[in-house]
């Protein structure tokens, strides 16, 4: 379906039924837009932290390393899988398992994948990868060492926002016959959370129930099987008012509803309801703290510093690439991480300064 013919669908759809929840626009025009490209790079739409630098799959490999290794007496932890939600090119996945390797041995390597064309590449860098195209068919023998890097922000969220009648869904309307952002007409006071209901007029609350389901049902089959899940997007620690819906086309911000299934649709991640997700399903949450301390806690600055030495010509673009990665005004802060942990686990690395903001 083209371009044309998706916002013409949803044209057609309003027209017939009338305005359609946010999360069915957002859902639909994702879906489409995965489908039918490579989106990342210089050349796509948006750059992920594993093509920055090698660096970011490396700490993610050394910590899942030390995690496996400190696991030692839990039953088939050196043969749990490796998993990874969205893997986007596959550069993170290749970088963390070579340092597994390295570290005690390879593992299985199971993807989580929708989109062809990033299948395609995916295969290219990891043979052996084994795709599914939901968590339901992941491996049920073994310990999961779950990795979601910039995966739930693609979920589509749901909207409510305060209207002066009370708070109603945001819902996709047309407005001369451009797709345009409306209020809903059935009350939906009973969704909003009591410290959240008194606001202002204007006043939007932004949820995201696929990303509390997903996190259950992984977070089940690790508390069944062993291992961990360790997210990492941008977002937030605690649930507050605000929109924070937005498209990305050509590594810039675009209007979310002019060329549905042309641009990157997201949103920021609730991380504190992952946490309550994940505990929920009986796992122990080791804490959420932001991308940057993270991984100099992991000793990414360590890292850097030995890439420069081996290579001084290529000194310059290694701090760069540290820089984005670690400051709290690049991708430092912004960018949140969570881990949550079968409870006979050990805690693992990188928490020891926690972020609740």
């Amino acid at each position: 379906m083209a371009r044309k013919d998706l916002a013409e669908h949803f044209r057609r759809l309003i027209r017939n039924l009338g305005p359609i929840p946010l999360a069915q626009f957002m859902a639909e025009a994702n879906a489409h837009y995965y489908s039918a490209r490579d989106p990342l790079g210089a050349k796509g739409d948006f750059i992920t932290a594993p093509e920055i630098s090698q660096m970011f799959g490396e700490m993610i490999g050394g910590w899942l390393a030390d995690l496996r290794a400190r696991a030692g007496g839990n039953a088939g932890a050196q043969d749990a899988a490796y998993v990874e939600l969205g893997p986007g090119r596959g550069t993170l996945a290749r970088d963390a398992l070579r340092v597994l390797a390295m570290a005690g041995g390879a593992a299985q390597v199971h993807l989580v994948e929708g989109s062809p064309a990033l299948r395609a590449e995916q295969a290219r860098l990891l043979p052996d990868a084994r795709f599914h195209d939901d968590i339901a068919s992941l491996p049920d023998d073994r310990p999961l060492l779950v990795v979601a890097n910039e995966f739930f922000d693609a979920l589509p969220v749901r909207q409510l926002v305060r209207t002066a009648s009370g708070w109603r869904e945001r819902m996709v309307g047309l407005e001369d016959d451009r797709l345009v952002p409306v209020s809903g007409d059935r009350p939906m006071d009973a969704a909003v959370p009591q410290r959240l209901a008194d606001a202002a007029e204007g006043a939007i609350l932004e949820t995201c129930p696929a990303a509390s389901a997903i996190m259950r049902e992984l977070a089940s089959r690790v508390a069944r099987q062993g291992g961990a899940i360790l997210a990492i997007d941008y977002g937030y620690a605690e649930l507050a008012h605000g929109s924070t819906f937005q498209a990305v086309a050509r590594h810039e911000r675009a209007d979310p509803f002019a060329a549905p299934g042309t641009a990157d649709l997201t949103a920021h991640v609730d991380f504190g309801a992952l946490a309550d997700a994940a505990r929920g399903s009986g796992l122990r949450v080791d804490g959420i703290t932001a991308q940057g301390a993270f991984l100099m806690a992991l000793g990414m600055g360590y890292r850097a510093a030995a890439l420069a030495r081996a290579n001084p010509q290529g000194a310059e673009d290694v701090f760069a690439a540290l820089q984005r990665l670690t400051a709290p005004d690049a991708m430092g802060s912004l960018f949140k991480v969570i881990a949550a942990v079968h409870p006979a686990w050990p805690e693992s690395a990188g928490f020891a300064v926690a972020e609740t903001g």
